[in-house]
């Protein structure tokens, strides 16, 4: 299907620049009352034809096309054909020059550009794929160890014991089950058979949701939040969104350390609403500020025994899920200290 597109495409392409030049040689011929311009422009035209469409095909095709069009209408005797012509030779010879040289450079820098994509998609694949396995390997280790222990140890073990092994088994299944809901995400959202579907959805009745679900999860951690008084109705799939701003919330309980205070602002910005999750903790190091949101930064000097960490997947996750949504997302650090995690959508148009 793209194929039969890419085809209709470079012909509606090579029309449309055969015509235009073939009127600007119009235009030049009675305004300057020579034809001395029409070869240059027609040159012009098999250039941009060459540059425009893909392989060798169409550039050739117009190079013709341009030498018999100023054959005809702008070479003496006009509206006969002299291919003979020495006029007719040499710009045949110079258009076919110009449309494979073109096609050419065109097609090697095209051909260069799909390597450097998949290259790169690579790339991005193997950080992620490292990412998930340095996340996963932490809690599966204590899930097994606590499992073990209990095994062995069923009879000595006094049941606080056990209780506490249980109630870690649990807190760390459910951050795996946290873990996965983040990595079907992506993937579905990285499907090209798959769009987000849009509803319109009540910002005040997200921010809800959202803080309901997070004050489950740490009723310890107070949340400042500052929202519009207004009412803002945002096209989004409120269930993703929600999962944006958990692991928004919850990136700053686990990685902001020394953080006191946690805000959750939303402000408009011309047709855009503007979220933001703001820390007064620890910021971000510079040198992985750039890298927050590829699915992977480099962890030297992190122990392989340390806090389990979703800090890369869950922000990757959220790249994908704004992006998807036609939005931007960027990470900074704070002038008071701490860090800012904002995104923007585009806000529904409301009638007075």
């Amino acid at each position: 299907m793209s194929r039969c597109k890419t085809y209709i495409r470079d012909i509606f392409v090579t029309i449309f620049i055969l015509v235009v030049t073939f009127l600007i040689n119009l235009v030049l011929q009675k305004i300057f009352k020579t034809q001395s311009f029409s070869s240059d422009v027609f040159i012009l035209g098999v250039f941009l034809i060459s540059l425009k469409t893909e392989g060798y095909l169409w550039g050739i095709l117009a190079s013709l096309l341009s030498v018999l069009a100023e054959n005809f209408a702008f070479t003496f005797p006009f509206f006969t054909f002299n291919l003979m012509a020495a006029e007719s030779l040499s710009s045949a010879i110079a258009m076919l020059i110009v449309a494979v040289a073109t096609s050419a450079l065109t097609t090697k820098i095209k051909a260069q550009e799909r390597t450097k994509a998949e290259n790169e998609k690579e790339r991005v694949r193997a950080n992620l794929l490292r990412a998930i396995s340095h996340d996963l390997r932490t809690p599966l280790t204590t899930i097994y160890g606590s499992c073990s222990a209990i095994i062995e140890n069923y009879d000595s073990l006094e049941k606080e014991q056990q209780v506490k092994l249980l109630g870690e088994i649990r807190e760390d299944a459910e951050w795996l089950i946290r873990m996965v809901e983040n990595l079907l995400s992506i993937t579905k959202i990285g499907s090209k058979n798959v769009q987000v579907i849009k509803t319109p959805t009540v910002l005040e009745e997200l921010i809800d949701d959202t803080l309901i679900k997070f004050h489950k999860r740490y009723p310890a951690q107070k949340v400042e939040v500052e929202i519009p008084e207004e009412f803002i109705s945002i096209p989004m799939d409120p269930l993703l969104i929600v999962q944006v701003l958990m692991n928004l919330l919850e990136n700053a309980v686990l990685h902001a350390e020394g953080m006191t205070s946690l805000r959750f602002t939303v402000k408009k910005s011309g047709k855009w609403a503007v979220f933001s999750i703001e820390d007064d903790g620890c910021g971000i190091p510079a040198d992985i500020l750039g890298k927050m949101f590829d699915g992977y930064h480099d962890r030297a000097g992190e122990l392989t025994d340390g806090k389990r960490n979703n800090m890369s997947i869950g922000l990757s996750v959220c790249a994908t899920i704004i992006r998807a949504h036609g939005g931007k997302i960027k990470a900074e650090n704070r002038r008071e200290g701490g860090a800012r995690f904002s995104f923007s959508l585009e806000m529904e148009e409301m009638d007075e």
